[in-house]
């Protein structure tokens, strides 16, 4: 029988994210809310710290915040998903939880793009235990003028019938996402095509983990389409990550199979954001997760035995047909001591937070301002640095010796949010306007400053959090 891996070393350990025992993680998966319990679950090779056969990995909290590791949900141990339990969802129906994932299967000649994928369902009565249905596969090839690429279902209801996005890539080399409907999860016919890239390297030659929703934008009840392109050409300062993720908002007309939309959005602008899931809360909020990373970076913790983890839950919020991402109102829980509050006309330099390996840091600015973001280790060698340009409105985010990342703000610089979690920052400015998220790698706990331009009047509060 394999061994899992263990974690050798804690260096960089999260405390407050979800991260697996040991081993890879990537996309999350399955977000849900069932019988008294978020649960979310994660793409996982628990045998190294590498990518390999993909699991479904899982935990569940009764608040967002305290999480309990669960046994690997999924395993790919069945002729119909012999080569690996690929990404999906969850859906609650009759009191039963179903997950709906990819089979991954390779054609056997160590060629690792030759495969072809099909979709499954599992369920469960308790959310721990998972069962696969014995007719796998619930549908059991991609559409004729499909390539090999067909992966991550996303389902939901509308009344009284079940519905199905796929990412996809057609013949012509397009990234897509295609359609399908159900009465009862477990048969299900092809409506066509939802919505394709105009041109590959404009928007992408596969389209990988879409979810659709609809949101309130003001009066309007508007329709979204969240997903991660693959092999969009970097311009200018959009679209520098080896992927994306990002959004359209618009009108999807049921009965056609239609979605009018407006142009493609980044959601999240930091190097390490992919791969999103979201779910609705009880209480009506569209919440979601992302995988805090990105495909090729370097992954230092994989020496100490674990790679990958999942973003904060964030609330997603539609505004004049933007996304607004912000944290989770529950993460409130994490704080444990209150570290700074204060408020003073600040000239040059504010030190912020220090010595705190978690940490949550709240700052508001009276007035717009150019300013940098600092984040240095013991020997002041730059982690992470945010510069924000009030001509233009610029943000600027560099990390060691690594391209700069960008993003527009629609009005100046008025408030920042930060959580800081041993190798990680996630970065929210005015409200989730503008969203950063970033893994750096040092043994120091940071110290966090905010260097100004001129004399600003800073509100600055700190608190420590729970690991």
């Amino acid at each position: 029988m394999k061994q899992t891996i263990e974690v050798k070393n804690q260096r960089y350990r999260l405390g407050y994210h979800i991260t697996a025992p040991a081993g890879w993680i990537n996309d999350p998966n399955g977000f849900c809310y069932f019988k008294g319990y978020y649960h979310i679950f994660y793409q996982h090779h628990p045998y190294s710290a590498d990518w390999g056969p993909m699991h479904w990995g899982h935990a569940r909290s009764r608040d967002l915040v305290h999480w309990e590791t669960l046994p690997i949900a999924l395993a790919p141990d069945s002729p119909a998903d012999e080569d690996g339990c690929f990404s999906g969802s969850a859906i609650v129906k009759d009191d039963v939880l179903y997950l709906v994932y990819t089979g991954h299967h390779y054609y056997g000649d160590n060629d690792p793009d030759h495969f072809w994928q099909n979709q499954n369902l599992a369920y469960s009565t308790d959310g721990i235990h998972f069962t696969k249905y014995e007719n796998n596969p619930i549908i059991s090839h991609a559409p004729s003028d499909n390539t090999h690429h067909f992966r991550d279902p996303k389902v939901w209801q509308k009344d009284g019938t079940y519905y199905m996005v796929l990412g996809s890539q057609n013949e012509d080399g397009l990234g897509r996402v295609i359609t399908y409907s159900s009465q009862d999860l477990k048969t299900w016919d092809y409506l066509g095509e939802m919505t394709k890239a105009k041109s590959a390297t404009t928007e992408g030659f596969m389209w990988e983990c879409p979810d659709f929703f609809s949101l309130r934008d003001g009066e309007e009840e508007k329709d979204v389409l969240l997903f991660s392109p693959q092999g969009i050409t970097p311009v200018e300062h959009q679209y520098l990550n080896l992927f994306q993720t990002g959004y359209l908002v618009g009108e999807y007309q049921y009965e056609t199979n239609t979605f009018k939309h407006g142009s493609f959005h980044e959601l999240d602008f930091g190097h390490d954001f992919y791969a999103t899931q979201t779910t609705l809360a009880p209480d009506g909020r569209r919440l979601v997760f992302g995988w805090m990373d990105m495909w090729e970076s370097e992954f230092p913790e994989k020496e100490d035995g674990w790679a990958g983890a999942l973003t904060l839950p964030r609330e997603l919020i539609l505004s004049n047909d933007r996304l607004l991402m912000k944290p989770a109102k529950e993460l409130e829980k994490l704080r444990v001591k209150q570290l700074a509050s204060w408020s003073s006309e600040v000239q040059e330099t504010a030190i912020l937070c220090e010595n705190e390996r978690q940490a949550e840091i709240l700052v508001t600015l009276d007035q717009a301002a150019d300013c940098q973001l600092t984040f240095k280790d013991s020997k002041n060698a730059t982690l992470v640095e945010l510069r924000y340009q009030k001509e233009g409105n610029q943000l600027i985010l560099t990390r060691e010796n690594e391209d700069p990342r960008y993003a527009q703000l629609t009005g100046g610089l008025k408030e920042i949010q930060l959580f800081i979690d041993t190798s990680s920052v996630e970065i929210f400015l005015n409200q989730g306007t503008a969203v950063f998220t970033e893994r750096f790698y040092s043994e120091d706990a940071p110290k966090v400053s905010l260097e100004l331009e001129k004399a600003v009047t800073l509100k600055n509060e700190a608190y420590r959090l729970e690991a």
